[in-house]
Formats: structure tokens, C-alpha cells, sequence
């Protein structure tokens, strides 16, 4: 049996100090969202040190990391976040940081295509430095529920699909690439995106090993159905998934976003790692042990759904 891999999610907050203490003072932030995304980024490479230290090889960040989430209103001063994903300032200093590292790092940040369009975008980068490519959320919400509203269609669009990515995306769905990684093959499916059926089975028939599904969410309705969907994509997929969350509320909106992330696979949830195994991890990273391995073959059940299954059988 080979080693399992060691993979870490960031539970965090925005890391900037000098946010307004009111809704009505974030014109205060004009000129300075450059601070906002260096303190976030600096905040994150500690957090991808501490991963590395406690023996992970797989770091993935929350969703829109470079800065508060700031989608609970419509206010165009955030659009000055979005920043080019191949060469912009978050991908240049996480490219050193995995590299140092020899770490995976999924980094999920507000991306400006060349065209000026905007998207929510994950980044993905090898452990020897590389950028692999990226992938765009694709189903973008808008709404409210009994904590506050979500208003993203105003920040950013759903993919196009017009990734550019390496060779290491080995998946032949532009929408969810898959990527091939130093520690196995890697998917992504940003919040909204994991409650759409066939986005994990997408995925998981790429060969995706591992599907991290950074978000930031909040509410009972998606409190509820956070360990129900991972739990099931795992085991009817066959595949390891980590959702990572943001904890705790951030002004001047002050949402409680309840954390709770974690991993699952087919057998259920993964044990976190404890600090006597992880002892540099802190409080805002969670740390699991996938056994990789444990993916291939029946896992126990004797069934194989795939030589089943009767497609013809179901309806459209």
C-alpha cells in the first residue's frame, strides 16, 4: 500500500486589519485593495508553511482568498481585486511558495481575463513551482437567505471554458479540468458548483483523485447539506473531496460563516489530523490522511456501478 497523502485546507478569515467598521465606510478601501490582497497572500503563505511543516503535500485555499468575500453586496470598488491568473501577483508568489515548499497549491482567487471579463477562478500549481492551469466556477449564484445576500452574477461570469491550460489538464471537458499533479490527480469545484449533479461524476470519470471544493457559505439550509453532498459524491464517485469553508464573521458585514471543513471519501468522513500528528497545524488549517490506494477496486461493497448501470433506464 503507498503512503497516504497528507492534504491540508485553510479554515481562515480575511487577513486584512483595516477594514471599516461599517458597510457605509469601504470607500475608504479605494486605492489600498493592493494591501488587502498582500496581506491575504501573506497570510496564506504562512498558513502553506505551517501545511508543509506538518507534513502535507496538498494545500487548498478558500474560495476568493485574496481578500474579505465581498460578494454580500453589489459595489464596484472590488472589481479592482480581480488580477490576471497566469501572471499576476498571487500566482508569481505562490509559484515561489510551492516551489520552496514542495507543495500542491490550489489557490482560488478573483481572476480579469485579458478581454476584461471577470471570473472566479481556481489556480492550480505543482509542487516544483508550474502553473498547471485553472478552472472557472462555473454556475454562479444570486440570492439571499436568512443570514444575508449573495450577489456574485454582478462580480463575475460563469466559465466559458476557454481554459488555456498545460498538458497536465487531462480531462476533455473544458468546463472541469483535471489536473495531474506530483501527488496524484487533482479536481476542482468551487461552492455553488458542488450541489449540481454530474459536476463531481464529471470529475471523477477525468480521473480526478482528489476534488477540493473551496467555498464560502453560510446558513442553515446550506449548513445542512455541507456533510450531506460530500458524503455522497465521495462514495457514489469513488473519490476524496475537501471543502473548505471561511469561519467565523468578517466586517464590516459581520455573516458568520460556520466552517466545518473537512474531507470525505468513499468510506465517509476523514479523521482529521490531531495536534500530536500535526502540531504546527493551528486553528485554521485542517489536515486529513487520503489513502489514495483505497480508490481502486470494489472498496469492500462488491458492487461496480459503472458495469451496471443501464443509462437507458433513467430519464432525461
Amino acid at each position: 500500500m503507498s503512503e497516504p497523502l497528507r492534504a491540508a485546507l485553510t479554515e481562515t478569515r480575511n487577513a486584512f486589519e483595516g477594514m471599516p467598521a461599517a458597510v457605509e465606510g469601504l470607500g475608504a478601501l479605494a486605492g489600498r485593495l493592493e494591501q488587502v490582497r498582500a496581506a491575504n497572500v501573506a497570510h496564506h503563505q504562512v498558513l502553506a508553511r505551517r501545511a508543509a511543516r506538518a507534513g502535507a503535500r496538498l494545500v487548498c485555499f478558500g474560495e476568493l482568498f485574496t481578500g474579505p468575500y465581498f460578494a454580500l453586496g453589489a459595489d464596484e470598488l472590488w472589481f479592482g481585486l480581480a488580477e490576471d491568473a497566469r501572471e499576476g501577483p498571487t500566482v508569481a508568489a505562490l509559484r515561489e511558495t510551492a516551489a520552496h515548499l514542495g507543495l500542491v497549491v490550489v489557490a482560488p482567487l478573483y481572476e480579469r481575463a485579458g478581454d476584461g471579463r471577470r471570473f472566479n477562478t481556481a489556480v492550480v500549481i505543482d509542487a516544483d513551482g508550474s502553473w498547471l492551469g485553472r478552472y472557472r466556477k462555473v454556475h454562479i449564484p444570486a440570492g439571499r437567505n436568512e443570514r444575508a445576500a449573495f450577489c456574485e452574477t454582478f462580480y463575475y461570469e460563469g466559465s466559458d471554458g476557454a481554459l488555456d491550460n498545460t498538458a497536465a489538464d487531462v480531462s476533455s471537458n473544458p468546463f472541469f479540468p483535471v489536473f495531474e499533479t506530483a501527488v496524484g490527480r487533482v479536481g476542482v469545484a468551487i461552492c455553488y458548483d458542488r450541489h449540481f449533479e454530474g459536476v463531481v461524476r464529471s470529475l471523477a470519470r477525468a480521473g480526478a483523485e482528489v476534488v477540493l471544493s473551496p467555498a464560502v457559505t453560510f446558513g442553515a439550509h446550506s449548513r445542512r447539506l455541507w456533510d450531506l453532498e460530500f458524503a455522497v459524491d465521495a462514495a457514489r464517485h469513488g473519490v476524496f473531496l475537501g471543502g473548505s469553508n471561511r469561519r467565523g464573521a468578517e466586517p464590516p458585514w459581520g455573516v458568520e460563516y460556520f466552517g466545518a471543513s473537512g474531507f470525505w471519501g468513499p468510506d465517509g468522513r476523514v479523521e482529521p489530523l490531531g495536534p500530536s500528528a500535526a502540531p504546527d497545524a493551528g486553528d485554521e488549517l485542517v489536515l486529513a490522511d487520503l489513502d489514495l490506494s483505497s480508490l481502486f477496486g470494489a472498496g469492500g461493497s462488491g458492487w461496480d456501478l459503472e458495469r451496471d448501470a443501464r443509462p437507458e433506464a433513467y430519464s432525461d
